[in-house]
């Protein structure tokens, strides 16, 4: 199956968020949150990044892992208080991400 052009906006705009929240993994406002919080934050960013390129690739396995990785990421945000206008920007994005997904979910791979 060709990936539908909303599939692609969405993973493109995923990749790039990606690029700018690695950074941040690494800053020292996170670092000073606790020992393992850069850890965590690390692990969120990876599992993004992953689900991202199951959805690139059209896999069920990559919606699963974006709807895992958006509540992990929103309990995680609310635990160190962080909700500023980017996380509600990312919220609403994957609130609307979603949806889009759900839509072309049973048209995709079921296989690895």
């Amino acid at each position: 199956m060709e990936r539908p052009k909303a599939i692609t906006i969405i993973c493109i705009l995923g990749f790039i968020s990606i690029v700018f929240t690695f950074p941040a993994v690494f800053s020292p406002s996170v670092k000073k949150l606790g020992d393992f919080v850069p850890a965590l934050y690390g692990f969120i960013v990876a599992c993004s990044f992953i689900s991202y390129i199951g959805l690139w690739h059209m896999k069920q396995w990559g919606v699963r892992l974006f709807l895992f990785i958006f509540f992990v990421k929103t309990i995680f945000l609310i635990l160190i208080n962080d909700m500023g206008g980017g996380t509600i920007a990312g919220i609403v994005f994957s609130i609307v991400g979603t949806a889009i997904l759900l839509r072309f979910y049973r048209k995709m791979d079921l296989n690895l």
